[in-house]
């Protein structure tokens, strides 16, 4: 029996009881949100993995994407970017690859790590085709049914799967064009495929079996967004709304066959439309999980995007997003390091914070904060913020005089000498 007939029978899993215990809720309302479609617990047969809820009225998370390019394959590195993306606090973890051993780079990957591991099987099948066929557009549709069940038995937790993306999606985007055409590799992949072959995506027409390769092997379904904008200029457009569209019923009949399912978002907006996107996908879906890719509200700071998507992400998150994914401060230049996986997702933690304190009204971190800032408490303001170690070395570098103070302020430290005058 999946989470979900569980959650519809009124049975509170021990999945379900540990997302309760850490977001401080109730197991009634998981299981509620559970059965109704509004959080999902990515988990799988294959393998234990940290629990991790998502979805309406829990903290908004984080994800760190990973994974090799056809011009850097280094598995090593990749392990490693998996290890920083864990210390740095990120809460689920995706493997991208689409250059070298794809099955063996996913394999020590998912075993280096406790998070959810989410894949795009699409990739691994167009890449194949490539490989094996000369292109990607001779890619064999059983071939994706196929790696889509391998990769869920090697013990994927979650998947982003190019459902949206159909003859009626391709024909808003011919229409109304983009500054910046296609920047998601997924919906290039397919459409290049659909309109080559002329066939309607195997992933939309063949949907059912989809959902009971998902069912079977209780992998989350994440509704990818392959007509994204990958500018400012294209956001909310006809072919982002049309597959948005589509991916919003899909759910409901994905939801109603007892596959948990996350719909994802558009991954660069500017920030007036952000509050729009989020209302609007809310509305549609009928308040499923939401996956916001980043999203960058500018497209003129490479070498800054993870601070870009911080922005974005702290207002999606605020306006009612559930889950984002990091941006890495080489986004759009060169495959992350895994000093960046960690800056990256530090980055995204601190927008989903600031997104949850006007979300959730979650501001009780924030007022320890301020009292170990009066009491001049460095021990404590160093354990309650979000990147200790990086604090401390800070502190540690320009030390004062005067160990209440810091070096800013040195002997004219405003709260000692307030403090000295005046108890509040």
């Amino acid at each position: 029996m999946g989470m979900i007939e569980e959650a519809r029978r009124g049975i509170v899993t021990e999945e379900m009881r540990e997302v309760a215990k850490s977001e401080g809720v109730s197991e009634d309302f998981v299981r509620r949100g559970v059965a109704e479609g509004r959080i999902v617990i990515p988990v799988s047969p294959y393998r234990e993995v940290k629990i991790c809820g998502i979805g309406e009225g829990l903290r908004t998370k984080v994800n760190a994407s990973i994974g090799t390019s056809t011009d850097i394959v280094d598995l090593e590195m990749e392990v490693e970017k998996a290890r920083q993306a864990e210390l740095a606090g990120a809460d689920t973890l995706m493997e991208l690859s689409t250059g070298g051993d794809l099955v063996e780079i996913r394999r020590r990957v998912i075993g280096s790590t406790r998070l959810s591991v989410g894949s795009v099987p699409l990739y691994q099948a167009f890449v194949e085709a490539a490989q094996k066929k000369g292109a990607v557009v001779h890619m064999d549709e059983d071939d994706l049914f196929r790696i889509t069940e391998e990769q869920a038995k090697a013990g994927t937790n979650f998947m982003a799967i190019h459902t949206g993306i159909n003859f009626e999606t391709l024909k808003r985007l011919k229409h109304q064009g983009r500054h910046c055409g296609l920047v998601s590799r997924g919906g290039a992949f397919m459409t290049a495929w659909m309109l080559h072959n002329e066939k309607e995506n195997p992933l939309y027409a063949e949907f059912d079996y989809l959902l009971e390769i998902m069912k079977e092997h209780e992998v989350t379904l994440s509704m990818g967004n392959g007509m994204r904008a990958g500018a400012v200029h294209d956001a909310t457009d006809r072919a982002q709304i049309q597959e948005l569209l589509i991916n919003a019923e899909l759910a409901d009949i994905a939801h109603d066959a007892g596959v948990q399912t996350i719909v994802e978002g558009p991954g660069h907006i500017p920030v007036d439309e952000i509050e729009a996107n989020v209302v609007v996908m809310k509305r549609v879906t009928n308040r499923k999980p939401f996956y916001m890719l980043g999203p960058l509200v500018t497209d003129i700071a490479p070498g800054y995007d993870d601070r870009v998507a911080a922005i974005g992400a702290a207002l999606s998150s605020a306006a009612g997003a559930d889950f984002i994914c990091y941006v890495t401060p080489s986004e759009h230049l060169a495959l992350p390091t895994p000093e960046e996986v960690y800056e990256g997702v530090i980055s995204a933690r601190i927008a989903a914070h600031v997104g949850d304190m006007v979300k959730l009204k979650k501001r009780e971190g924030d007022l320890e904060m301020a009292h170990a800032r009066k009491e001049l408490d460095w021990a404590k303001q160093f354990a309650l913020a979000i990147n200790p170690a990086r604090a401390m070395e800070i502190r540690r570098q320009r030390l004062p005089s005067d160990a209440q103070t810091c070096t800013m302020c040195g002997d004219y430290c405003a709260l000692k000498i307030i403090n000295q005058h005046f108890k509040f």
